[in-house]
């Protein structure tokens, strides 16, 4: 069947021997993250090149594509100031689209204005993992760019994790006492649960919340709450009376409790300081709903003679949404009042020109989350859309310099990590892929998972998340050793990005099943590790001298020196 898919066949198997599966199933539909410039990246294009000119190497089922970094009709109004940008753009569409995936550039596959069928997916954008697995009846674990992509290729994905119905139960307790009233409020409370997470908590899966005591809840809110708990690697939550019933479980890993002040809280933290240069809305892409809800507080607006500045505003949405609108009148009004209206982008993957936006103002904890990251590394607020669009039409609400990201404000992740002073050696396993290898090197641990997008730099390969025990750290050369990747599904792009030009790890030890790491060392022949029987994160320090080999599919880890404790 050609390199193409005989590559993804053998991540595929990779895959299932990680993930300790029996079976493979078929699967009836992917969708296929990693699209944008500054996402992807130069792995990306590279890889995307590997695969080019193999007739063979098409997808076996019907495949979708994530969001791109612009709308290349407005690419002069969007101010994009990136050498080749659009040609790199153009260049990546293109090779998805040789390989036979539909080009929807969406990240909002599930709001097509189809029923969503039951059956198997396979896809890799993670507010959509989490939207499917909760409100639908689609199935899909939380891929990869590279994993989904192999799966659309070979038609065929290891039972693991969310296929089986055994994984399918909530492992955290949310109580809710907040009212939730607003769209935001929806975003904020899917962030709070995921910054309450401790390394110590089993999550094999990602968290798995449910909770309780929620309000009814528009498409929007469940889409909200779905994209900013899906920022901390949670693939499927329940919801009482929103979701079905969650299955009952014997305990939680923890249970914490949402409160009216924490809610105020974070608004509080979250709320603008410093003059806003742009207002964006629509991460993920904005449905009509969120699109009328913007267009009715932009009419009142205008229903007083005002007008937005320099097309302050912009909406993004897919271009199946962007079509219903200007159907509605919905488009004309926005645009009318000074917006500006984007298809095929969302707001975390478009390169900001940094001449004219210091400060973005958004609804979403998810574009928060990813545009304050190494992506565009930007100052963002957040506020409801009422008071996003006051922003855009009045950029004196708040006066004063751009704020400036880091600083005494930002909290440690949590660790439980301690210094290791007895010897330990253990064993585990390799994939079936790589044969033998030996490594022997310095060790980078931590038990806090590793979000390589926009956390990890992507041309120096040190690690910059403020609050991680490894903020400041580079991964190049070390035998790194973490529980798994989160974030992300673009992950393995970055780390090929990384392993192409000799910045990534020499080798990596996973703690549980990654399927947002496994693929770059698959494909590029990294020495990969797993499934120990004492836990690497927590029994190896950083600096340790440690050596690995590969046999007969068994992997030796062995610390040979201690480093000196801090």
């Amino acid at each position: 069947m050609g390199p193409t898919k005989q590559k993804a066949a053998r991540l595929v198997v990779d895959l299932a021997s990680t993930a300790g599966a029996t079976e493979f199933i078929q699967v009836d539909n992917a969708h296929v993250s990693g699209v944008s410039v500054i996402t992807g990246g130069h792995g990306l294009r590279r890889f995307l090149s590997d695969l080019s000119g193999d007739s063979q190497g098409v997808v076996s089922i019907p495949t979708t594509l994530n969001s791109a970094g612009c709308d290349h009709e407005k690419m002069e109004e969007m101010g994009i100031d990136y050498p080749d940008f659009l040609e790199q753009q153009f260049e990546i569409v293109h090779s998805y689209s040789e390989l036979g995936i539909e080009a929807t550039l969406s990240c909002t596959p599930y709001d097509r204005g189809i029923e969503i069928a039951d059956g198997i997916g396979s896809w890799a954008e993670s507010n959509a993992v989490c939207f499917s697995n909760s409100y639908t009846s689609l199935v899909t674990n939380r891929e990869s760019g590279l994993s989904a992509l192999a799966t659309a290729l070979t038609g065929w994905t290891p039972k693991w994790g969310l296929h089986l119905e055994s994984n399918r139960k909530p492992n955290i307790m949310v109580n809710v006492e907040a009212e939730m009233s607003n769209l935001t409020d929806w975003s904020i409370l899917g962030d709070w649960m995921g910054k309450q997470i401790l390394p110590s908590w089993e999550l094999p899966w990602g968290p798995m919340p449910r909770f309780v005591d929620l309000p009814r809840a528009s498409f929007e809110m469940q889409k909200a709450l779905a994209a900013s708990a899906a920022n901390y690697g949670c693939p499927m939550l329940w919801a009482d009376g929103i979701t079905s019933d969650a299955p009952d479980v014997e305990s939680f890993q923890g249970e914490v409790t949402f409160t009216e002040k924490d809610l105020e809280q974070r608004y509080r933290e979250l709320s603008p300081r410093g003059r806003v240069d742009l207002v964006v809305i629509g991460c993920p892409q904005a449905s009509v709903g969120e699109a009328r809800e913007t267009a009715a507080a932009v009419r009142a607006r205008m229903e007083l003679g005002e007008a937005i500045p320099d097309q302050r505003l912009w909406l993004f949405m897919s271009s199946h949404n962007y079509d219903l609108i200007l159907a509605d009148g919905t488009l004309d009004l926005l645009e009318e009042a000074g917006a500006l209206v984007l298809r095929d982008t969302c707001p975390e993957v478009t390169p900001y020109n940094r001449s004219k936006y210091n400060h973005l103002l958004t609804n979403s904890l998810k574009a928060e989350h990813y545009l304050t990251s190494g992506l565009n590394r930007i100052p963002t607020s957040v506020a409801t859309i009422i008071d996003c669009v006051a922003h855009a039409f009045d950029d004196s609400l708040v006066d004063g310099p751009a704020p400036q990201l880091g600083g005494d404000s930002v909290k440690p992740i949590h660790t439980a990590k301690t210094y290791q002073e007895s010897p330990f050696e253990s064993m585990g396993r390799g994939i079936p892929s790589q044969d033998q290898w030996e490594v022997s090197g310095k060790a980078l641990v931590t038990d806090v998972p590793i979000t390589y997008l926009g956390y990890v730099n992507r041309d120096t390969g040190v690690i910059e998340e403020p609050g991680h025990p490894l903020d400041g750290t580079p991964i190049k050369d070390t035998v790194l050793i973490y529980p798994k990747g989160s974030g992300s599904t673009v992950a393995p792009f970055v780390l090929m990005g990384l392993i192409y030009t000799g910045y990534g790890p020499m080798a990596i030890v996973n703690r549980d099943v990654c399927p947002l790491t496994l693929p770059a060392a698959s494909l590029l022949g990294v020495p990969y590790a797993h499934g120990f029987m004492e836990d690497p994160t927590i029994r190896v320090n950083t600096g340790d001298e440690v050596s690995l080999s590969l046999s007969e599919g068994e992997v030796s880890l062995r610390v040979e020196a201690r480093s000196t404790e801090d």
